[in-house]
């Protein structure tokens, strides 16, 4: 998609994974961080991580898996917050402690067995190794996140603003909560193995934490959060690649020293100040 920019293939590839990644994760991670439920990020990513590891396990395909188990995950997360009469946090916390285990489980037994299995990409991501397929897949996903946020924003920002008066207000909460659920769920699992399962979490609150400390409405975060989010992947794809540095713990880094300065220089510390 954008050879006529970059010639070079592999450096291309991995640009317009990163970008795509980058940016439907930050605006999903939005709504994530405003409605302050930033652990199903890290559940949804380890499920995804989870998936990949037992589908490598059983010699299926790890992208498949990784997508049918983060799927299943965003299926069980309401019924199960809903059933056991817990917070959705708790439940959030369980499952993710569960899928770590899972994930680790099936890594450490293929090893044990000296199948040559290599944890690497799932743990950390492997921009080099992406097929086509996977970049347009992502594209479409940022696409959709996009129409998403575009088409239900007068109810996203209802539900962010109070989920009680929205539903009172007569706004279907709960379709919009699984939608937003399922491409959590298809954005993790393409994601994997760009910017690994560790690290998706990154990708997925940062970007949004750093867009919250210059933005007063949620309309500027859903513009800020993706040109953040897009400028330092790219930057990281192309700096790792140039220097010969693994990209997405390099990304990773570059997204938290980014955060931190937005904190030093943040526009709403300094009026906190005044008011004090």
């Amino acid at each position: 998609m954008l050879e006529f920019l970059i010639p070079n293939n592999i450096v291309c590839h991995a640009v317009e994974a990163m970008l795509f990644a980058s940016i439907a994760c930050s605006v999903l991670g939005v709504i994530i961080t405003q409605l302050k439920i930033s652990s199903i990020g890290f559940t949804m990513a380890h499920a995804a991580f989870a998936g990949a590891a037992c589908g490598m396990f059983f010699g299926f395909n790890p992208g498949i898996s990784a997508i049918a188990a983060s799927i299943l995950i965003a299926l069980l997360i309401g019924p199960l917050s809903d059933r056991a009469k817990m917070p959705e946090d708790t439940i959030l916390g369980v499952l993710f402690g569960m899928l770590m285990a899972v994930a680790v489980f099936f890594i450490a037994y293929m090893q044990y067995m000296g199948k040559g299995f290599n944890a690497n990409s799932l743990l950390f991501g492997d921009v080099i190794s992406l097929y086509r397929e996977e970049i347009y897949a992502l594209a479409l996903i940022s696409l959709a996140a996009v129409i998403f946020v575009i088409i239900f924003y007068k109810e996203i920002s209802a539900i962010i603003f109070d989920k009680k008066i929205a539903e009172a207000a007569g706004i279907r909460v709960k379709p919009i909560y699984y939608a937003l659920l399922f491409m959590i769920a298809f954005s993790v699992s393409l994601s994997l193995n760009i910017v690994g399962g560790l690290l998706l979490y990154v990708w997925l609150i940062t970007p949004a934490a750093i867009a919250y400390q210059f933005m007063f409405d949620v309309k500027g975060l859903f513009i800020m959060a993706p040109i953040v989010a897009s400028v330092i992947s790219v930057s990281g794809a192309v700096a790792g690649l140039e220097y010969s540095l693994p990209v997405g713990p390099l990304t990773a880094v570059m997204f938290s020293v980014i955060f931190v300065i937005a904190v030093i220089f943040s526009r709403k510390r300094k009026i906190s100040y005044r008011k004090i």
